[in-house]
């Protein structure tokens, strides 16, 4: 995971506006540690600050053409560059980069070369011939990126806010799945999946197609030049991505240099629900397991820190952020550059244990559309930016784009809880992947209950958060915060609380206008507490407020 800046169309061209983007990129310098790069062409910056994974030693950027006409700078991973070499066969390539591809597929292609890339991608790229450049983003939007505009007219691009926060009078999330050009002076939608319009599906389910996937997408994010490892919590999810890493880890390049043995780690408080359940599977499958454990106290010292990198106030995210940036940073100190994580799952399958009372296959499945539609908001913000505060990347096998279209072109009616019929939530995953023969995982771990992240690392991480922000935020505070923060008030006093440490960092509209809002109980959007009354008067994030559901609901 690296981090990019880029600015176009700068009035000023002159010596100072070259340090002062110098200094804008080092802001994002703990995404990308290993080098950085800038690329000036008249009113036109490319800065790049690059965390090297695949060809660490020659694949820095900016990228280029053979006569360098063309430059990008590029955040993420793609996983097909080698199939697109071959259709690039006349061009010259100077790096072994998986993102040098983009340049010369643009040379040939022109814009709607996108759609021909699979991987997680944010990327910038100016084309000197007639100064005009484009901007992209993944499909999910697995990797961040934000846009922003000068008073002098100028257009910025940016792996995280903070690096156009201060330059910009205004600024916004660059929409997953987009791309704008210089030529047309627009955002449009370049990925246009079936599922995106919401129409109920009536392909029957079929588990082998659905494994054979999803370890398909495993498999193709396993491309590193260092070394890796995989985040495993114990739940489904996470265990589902060791599993099938564990055992096709042997066949892949890494394996000849790094070996063949799968690291695993987890994070949790003392006794955690999450590191009982992911040492059993580690044990299980063999892997070189770490352990981590954090305090309470520890979370809460570095609530701050964590909300300046992630960029965001919501509650989930927050909560869930913390264990995973103290994580990273451990991770990070054993040496390792790339984990691959579980998240998307839940969005895909219906995961979450506020599906259980969904009243229709329609409204399931809508629901689930608009869940993934959302995670460059939640999760993927989560994943990418707790990892990138360390200089390290996170990979997510389950937002595969072909996975996806195979996931959610299954008839939704398969994934609905029916408890008559034995099935929980995710079944058609947990079936897929239960193998009598040939066992994946152990079978009360394929059938555990969901478990969120900020739950599963311990129940008293959440109430301790909950008592410090009750520390910091009086009854008179939060009883004026439609006053203080009439846009996306804080409803209760822990979001009261993370708003302050967010405002402080990130003062302007545009900042406070990147996060999302509305009423959510377990991780749910606004529609769907209308699933049930009872919601209305239990309106957290935890997946242990879906009370008749969660065996330790509250």
């Amino acid at each position: 995971m690296c981090g990019i800046l880029a600015v176009l169309g700068c009035s000023d061209t002159s010596l100072s506006k070259r340090t002062r983007i110098i200094e804008l990129s080092r802001r994002l310098r703990h995404r990308g540690p290993d080098w950085s790069g800038l690329h000036c062409f008249q009113d036109c910056y490319l800065a790049h600050q690059r965390l090297a994974i695949v060809d660490p030693t020659s694949g820095d950027q900016p990228l280029y053409n053979e006569d360098k006409t063309i430059v990008v700078t590029v955040n993420g991973e793609i996983y097909n560059h080698e199939q697109l070499r071959e259709k690039l066969k006349s061009h010259k390539f100077r790096t072994g980069s998986d993102c040098e591809v983009i340049a010369h597929l643009y040379e040939e292609y022109g814009e709607n070369f996108v759609e021909m890339l699979d991987g997680m991608f944010s990327f910038v790229l100016l084309d000197t011939r007639n100064n005009t450049f484009i901007a992209a983003r993944d499909p999910i939007g697995i990797t961040p990126l934000y846009m922003g505009w000068g008073l002098d007219g100028s257009i910025w691009f940016a792996s995280e806010m903070k690096a156009l926060s201060d330059d910009c009078e205004r600024f916004t999330t660059f929409l997953p799945g987009h791309l704008y050009s210089s030529k047309r002076g627009e955002l449009r939608r370049w990925y246009n999946p079936p599922w995106y319009s919401e129409s109920i599906p009536p392909t029957p389910y079929d588990p082998l197609v659905l494994r054979e996937a999803f370890e398909k997408a495993v498999i193709k994010r396993l491309m590193t030049d260092v070394p890796f490892g995989v985040l495993l919590s114990g739940g489904l999810d996470s265990s589902l991505v060791a599993a099938v890493a564990s055992r096709h880890l042997t066949e892949t390049k890494v394996a000849k240099q790094w070996g063949s043995q799968l690291h695993t780690f987890c994070i949790g408080l003392e006794g955690s629900p999450d590191l009982k359940a992911a040492r059993e599977v580690a044990d299980y499958l063999g892997t070189l397991h770490h352990e981590f454990h954090f305090t309470v106290q520890e979370g809460l010292d570095a609530l701050e820190e964590v909300i300046y990198h992630i960029e965001t106030y919501d509650v989930t995210t927050v909560r869930a952020s913390t264990p995973m940036f103290l994580m990273s940073r451990k991770i990070k100190s054993l040496g390792v550059k790339m984990v691959l994580s579980g998240e998307g799952s839940d969005e895909i399958f219906g995961g979450y244990l506020y599906f259980h009372k969904a009243p229709s296959k329609e409204e399931f499945h809508r629901e689930t559309c608009r869940k993934i539609k959302a995670l460059h908001l939640y999760d993927c913000l989560r994943a990418n930016k707790s990892t990138s505060a360390w200089g390290l990347e996170a990979r997510v096998p389950f937002l595969d784009k072909n996975f996806i279209d195979i996931a959610m072109d299954i008839d939704p009616e398969w994934k609905m809880v029916r408890r008559d019929l034995g099935r929980i939530e995710k079944w058609v995953l947990r079936n897929a992947f239960d193998d009598e023969q040939n066992p994946y995982l152990p079978k009360h771990i394929l059938y555990r209950q969901k478990e969120q992240f900020s739950d599963g690392v311990g129940y008293s991480w959440i109430g301790g958060l909950r008592a410090h922000a009750e520390e910091h935020v009086s009854d008179a505070m939060l009883s004026n915060a439609h006053n203080v923060y009439p846009e996306n008030a804080p409803l209760t006093k822990e979001a009261y609380y993370y708003r302050t440490i967010f405002e402080r960092f990130f003062p302007k509209n545009a900042a406070r206008s990147t996060v999302p809002g509305g009423p959510s109980v377990a991780c749910s959007t606004a529609k769907a507490v209308e699933w049930d009354k009872a919601w209305k008067k239990n309106l957290d994030p935890s997946g242990r407020a879906v009370l008749g559901v969660h065996v330790d609901a509250y």
